[in-house]
């Protein structure tokens, strides 16, 4: 038994890891530490926290938008969709915010040069948990801008940093899920071509930030594992296995 404990080999590279966690602990410094303990929630692809219906497209994709801005503690933030196909790159403006920047006590920006451009993709519909991922990392690219200090690893990781802000905004299962790494095409009886998103993380990385999220604020693993594609529980079961471990 001994031997097996010294032989056990991390499922996370120690270097990733630590990152994650460095990355999480400049998240908590500055988008305040008391909404992520006492606001944030675990997000999950449901009815329970997506329970919105719509007549047309745009109007569902609108109501969702507005569901992950309110999980993600941004309600108040001035946002419109824009056809993802026209969007340009997108640079975060600087927002002022008098007080709270996020969660209940937040107050609407007092200096914004408009709304925040939202890019949403109408075929993204047919797999809500893309489009969710979508937001989330649009909205965590807005929020990261306003960060008092640069993010563990340098100003390069920022789309790597947003991806784990988004994680930390309590949308793990969505982006581990949405976060594939090779093109699957249908066969010529489906509805069309498997609905994917770009993505800097691997899904593995992304399962493991969601099990850092969890073990942070105390969740059940069964609340998470039961909501990932069966693919990757088996990895989410280890991770939250070694990420307790580590920090109990």
């Amino acid at each position: 038994m001994l031997f097996g404990l010294l032989g056990r080999k991390p499922v996370m590279d120690e270097v990733t890891a630590q990152w994650m966690r460095d990355t999480f602990g400049w998240a908590m410094r500055n988008f305040d530490a008391e909404v992520f303990n006492g606001e944030t929630i675990l997000v999950t692809p449901s009815n329970q926290h997506f329970p919105d219906r719509s007549d047309t497209p745009h109007g569902m994709a609108d109501m969702i938008l507005h569901r992950v801005k309110h999980y993600a503690g941004l309600e108040r933030w001035p946002t419109r969709l824009i056809d993802a196909s026209t969007a340009c790159s997108i640079t975060p403006p600087r927002i002022t915010v008098d007080g709270a920047l996020r969660g209940a006590k937040a107050l609407a920006p007092t200096a914004i040069e408009g709304a925040l451009a939202i890019p949403y993709n109408p075929g993204h519909l047919r797999d809500p948990e893309v489009l969710i991922a979508d937001y989330a990392y649009t909205l965590a690219a807005y929020l990261g801008a306003q960060a008092q200090e640069p993010p563990p690893g340098g100003a390069e990781n920022w789309p790597h940093v947003t991806e784990l802000l988004a994680v930390f905004l309590g949308f793990g299962i969505m982006m581990a899920n949405a976060a594939n790494t090779t093109k699957i095409r249908s066969c010529g009886s489906c509805s069309g071509p498997a609905v994917e998103r770009s993505n800097y993380l691997s899904q593995y990385d992304m399962t493991y930030a969601l099990a850092l999220f969890c073990a942070m604020k105390a969740i059940p693993a069964n609340e998470a594992l039961r909501h990932l594609k069966s693919s990757l529980r088996p990895f989410f079961k280890l991770a939250m296995k070694e990420v307790m471990r580590l920090n109990p």
